[in-house]
């Protein structure tokens, strides 16, 4: 008996109606990038592994998927090697390669690698799937695609304000409900010297990237679990839960962060930058967040984080401030910051809400109905100058019944349909029937394409 054929777990294939939505998302997103200045580029799906370990901490380096070495790759152990005895020592022996992880650290070692052929300061998107080996869950998947747009070769917090703008424009014109946060990873490493233990700051934000998921008593039992002492806990509890405004938080920090010259330094740049964006009459204006983390360990100054406001999902946006990711490379103090969409997540939300305009579904604005050959020919030579003008538009391959033609439209959403029969053929005429309302009208020919692009 044969098996149904599947896809693997956390991945998808997409329809018509889907691949639609997906390309209002990309399209929507390319836009704004591209009025802000900044260029495409792409890189591999897969980079050395070299490339990839260390760039995320120990809990992302494990969800590195990874690509066997082709050819006889167990042949090549060294001898008395027990290939079943230590997984991971053999997966470093017999995997070079992996899929990429994000699209940030392909980008650094992008710029080190070309960077007598860029211009700096460099702003580039990017718009390309990426691979984690993490659980499948709702929202979360192995494969998914990443809007990236990033600016490298610049420490200017004109930046940070620049992807908050982008981050607006992006939601507005997909007529998102987004909350927006920031915080600053020096703010974080402020508040690890204040409550006395400065050496657990990644085991301190990497608990408290879980605190939606997992609840306030869940991320203080894991930090206790990674060493951090219940005192210190103590005093970084009611730091984390902080209530009040952008500015009554800032004010809190500041006296806070008395003997914290980092934390104080962190402080500061937010309060620039929230400065900065107060002017801008924003639809989605940022909040500031102590308990934001974000766990990927290159974040260095300010991190964003983006949620929606009418549906429970992860993050639909984020990223930050990283001062020497390109430094592991070998170019060391070119300071970068990004953001990236997570667009399918975004598309999740959109579906869900029903937000997707109506025209969306459709990329045929006009169906021909095929009377027979005689009425094809004259319906051909429109179709060329329909597609001429930019307006898409098909012929129904066969002469079929009225019925199947009409509900063939209706399936695939086309808006309008166009009947040139004996006597419009003779008239030079062609009766357009509007299929949301049922109307029909009958219009010169030379007037069809007019009358659709009003």
């Amino acid at each position: 008996m044969s098996h149904k054929p599947s896809v693997p777990k956390g991945t998808r294939d997409f329809l018509p109606a889907e691949m639609a939505g997906r390309n209002h998302i990309f399209s929507t997103v390319k836009n704004v990038f591209d009025l802000y200045g900044y260029v495409p580029i792409e890189t591999p799906a897969m980079e050395n592994l070299s490339s990839l370990l260390g760039k995320y901490g120990e809990e992302g380096d494990k969800l590195l998927f990874r690509i066997l070495n082709s050819g006889d790759f167990l042949g090549k152990l060294p001898p008395g090697e027990n290939p079943c005895t230590d997984s991971g020592r053999l997966a470093n022996m017999i995997c070079d390669r992996g899929l990429r992880y994000d699209l940030t650290v392909p980008f650094a070692r992008f710029v080190v690698q070309h960077r007598n052929e860029l211009t700096f300061p460099f702003k580039r998107y990017q718009i390309q799937p990426v691979w984690r080996a993490d659980r499948p869950q709702r929202g979360r998947y192995r494969e998914f695609f990443q809007c990236d747009a990033d600016i490298i070769g610049s420490d200017s917090l004109l930046n940070e304000v620049e992807m908050a703008q982008i981050i607006d424009d992006v939601f507005t014109r997909l007529g998102m409900n987004a909350v927006i946060k920031l915080n600053n990873r020096k703010i974080l490493t402020g508040i690890s010297e204040i409550i006395g233990e400065p050496r657990k700051l990644t085991a301190m934000t990497v608990a408290m990237d879980k605190l939606d998921k997992i609840g306030i008593d869940a991320v203080c039992s894991e930090m206790q679990e990674k060493g951090i002492s219940a005192g210190a806990i103590a005093r970084l509890r009611p730091v984390i839960e902080m209530k009040g405004s952008n500015n009554e938080k800032l004010d809190a920090l500041f006296d806070l962060f008395r003997d914290s010259d980092t934390g104080r330094g962190g402080t500061d740049e937010m309060k620039q930058v929230l400065d900065l964006l107060e002017d801008l009459d924003l639809k989605h204006m940022p909040v500031f967040d102590v308990a934001l983390a974000r766990g990927l360990n290159y974040y260095t100054g300010t991190i964003f984080e983006v949620k929606s406001a009418d549906v429970e999902i992860g993050s639909i946006c984020g990223g930050g401030r990283y001062d020497d990711l390109t430094g592991v490379f070998g170019l060391p103090g070119l300071s970068g910051v990004g953001i990236s969409f997570g667009a399918d997540r975004i598309y999740d939300v959109l579906a869900q809400t029903g937000s997707f305009p109506e025209d969306v579904a459709s990329a045929t604005r006009l169906m021909f109905v095929n009377f027979g050959p005689s009425a094809a020919k004259v319906c051909m030579k429109l179709l060329k100058e329909f597609r001429r003008s930019g307006i898409s538009a098909e012929l129904y391959p066969g002469d079929a019944k009225m019925k199947k033609q009409m509900q063939y439209a209706n399936n695939r959403n086309i808006p309008f349909v166009a009947l040139i029969g004996e006597k419009e053929t003779m008239e030079g005429s062609v009766t357009v029937k509007d299929m949301k309302t049922g109307a029909q009208q009958t219009i010169r020919q030379q007037d069809l394409a007019g009358y659709l692009l009003t």
